[in-house]
């Protein structure tokens, strides 16, 4: 299959489009202004709010005219990352994509098809002149991905309509009612450093080539996290070494949101401890392959010399280490709700370290349905920080969004689906942050659902599109447009 054969072509048509638009959360600029040219150039009504959202506004067809309003709803940012040795700017360059059979990806970078094949599959039906619908609003949101900024700057009346559909949701067949509320903890080590004492020979150990992932959706697939992963060895070494190890620095993951899938650190030990740390660490290597053994199958683990550098003052730098060893990492409850049984309610995600000359910072994510509970994780990672001796600072509060009752949109939406193809969809939660648990404060009354094409492996350079999926979705769609009347 062709690019140029996929399917519905209008779609992709706005897909390729928003793929030569620079993107990167907090610099949707490009984008924004691109909006504002399509809905200009279409002669539809284009606002854009004070936060940098856009909307556009398209009148119903003919028979249509006293149906309720219909939001459309994606975000316009994407997440960045690309493989170590791949040269792009994601402020200047196009993403590259290609066909890989059913699949559609990019090369060696994030694909941004979320949420881009959102807002592509309502540029396509503003587009359009052929589909049946009622007045629709269709908006497009910034900084999702790293701030939720678009919606929570959002101010009440910016839109009208009574029901919303998300297009944000990453598996085709399955509708969501109901998401996670999230906040983000950052801590951060301050320190002196010094040189290492005499008889000490320095090490670089790394570990590359996992899966990460969404720190909410992937949360509970047995990936390792690779902060998690070397925190572990350098813990086990220290204690084995009669606290002698001395740190240099730590190195991992890049994004809030994100599983880190790689890391470094370099560290000292004495000379006479260096082959024993490195049998040491092809011990470790193997048990954590072989614990991982089904979902991290790409494991790449490498330990050599380094060159001698001022070392973490010692005090410091073994409270970090038992500090990332404790942390809680990975889903802490289900939920308990029957309908939501299988989602996981509570989780924490320790998502990046990064170390300067004279402090350490790390970020972890916690999310739950349940906000009580989401306030009781934040505090089990603080308590551990504080406990370390970090500074410890908690904000970027999002709320949950909880199902409702008798949804109408929910039922159009099902029954839609079952007319369609001929099955029932899963209705279900995602532990994961959505927009629309802010649109849920800002707007009480509005009745949404969230539903799109299947991704995988998003927030990484495997991310991939299913295309057969995006054609089910955008036939979906429609018939709900045509169902409200």
């Amino acid at each position: 299959m062709e690019k140029n054969e996929l399917k519905p072509a209008l779609v992709f048509e706005q897909f390729a489009k928003i793929n030569e638009i620079p993107r990167p959360s907090k610099h949707e600029e490009n984008m924004i202004e691109f909006l504002k040219e399509f809905g200009k150039s279409h002669n539809l009504e284009t606002v854009v709010d004070e936060t940098g959202n856009v909307l556009i506004r398209k009148a119903a067809t003919p028979g249509y005219e006293n149906a309720d309003t219909i939001i459309l709803q994606s975000h316009m940012d994407m997440v960045c990352d690309k493989l170590v040795d791949v040269e792009f700017d994601f402020h200047k360059d196009a993403i590259q994509t290609y066909v890989d059979g059913e699949w559609l990806k990019a090369k060696g970078t994030t694909l941004g098809a979320d949420d881009g094949i959102g807002c592509a599959i309502e540029l396509a039906i503003l587009a359009a002149n052929d589909i049946e619908h009622g007045p629709i609003e269709c908006v497009f949101t910034r900084d999702e991905e790293t701030g939720l900024t678009g919606a929570v700057g959002m101010k009440a009346g910016f839109m009208t309509g009574k029901m919303l559909i998300n297009l944000d949701s990453e598996d085709e067949g399955q509708i969501f009612v109901s998401c996670a509320g999230g906040q983000t903890t950052k801590a951060t080590f301050h320190f002196n450093r010094e040189e290492a004492p005499a008889g000490y020979f320095f090490l670089e150990a790394s570990l590359k080539g996992l899966n990460g992932g969404h720190s909410g959706d992937d949360i509970n697939k047995k990936r390792a996290n690779a902060i998690k992963v070397l925190a572990r060895f350098l813990f086990l070494e220290n204690e084995k070494l009669n606290g002698e190890l001395r740190l240099v620095s730590f190195n991992s993951g890049k994004m809030h949101n994100a599983i880190p899938r790689d890391g470094k650190i370099v560290f000292a030990v004495k000379n006479e401890a260096k082959e024993q740390v490195r049998a040491d660490w092809n011990i470790f290597a193997s048990e954590v392959e072989d614990e991982f053994h089904v979902t991290e199958q790409a494991m790449l683990f490498n330990m050599g010399s380094a060159d001698a550098a001022p070392v973490i003052e010692k005090a410091v730098a073994d409270k970090f280490i038992m500090a990332l060893q404790a942390i809680d990492n990975g889903p802490l409850t289900t939920c308990q709700d029957e309908a939501l049984a299988e989602m996981v309610e509570t989780s924490s995600n320790v998502a990046s370290v990064i170390t300067d000359e004279n402090s350490i910072h790390i970020v972890a994510s916690q999310r739950s349905n349940v906000m009580s509970n989401l306030d009781n994780m934040t505090n089990t990672v603080k308590a551990a920080f504080l406990l370390a001796g970090a500074e410890v600072n908690v904000g970027g509060k999002y709320p949950a969004w909880k199902m409702r009752a008798n949804s109408k949109l929910t039922d159009i939406t099902v029954k839609s689906y079952e007319k369609l193809f001929g099955k029932e969809p899963l209705v279900k939660g995602i532990h994961a942050g959505l927009e629309c648990g802010l649109f849920s404060e800002r707007y009480p009354d509005l009745d949404m659902v969230s539903f799109g094409p299947t991704l995988r492996n998003v927030h990484t350079p495997e991310e991939a599109l299913l295309i057969p999926t995006v054609e089910m979705v955008w036939d979906h769609l429609l018939d709900i447009l045509r169902s409200v009347k």
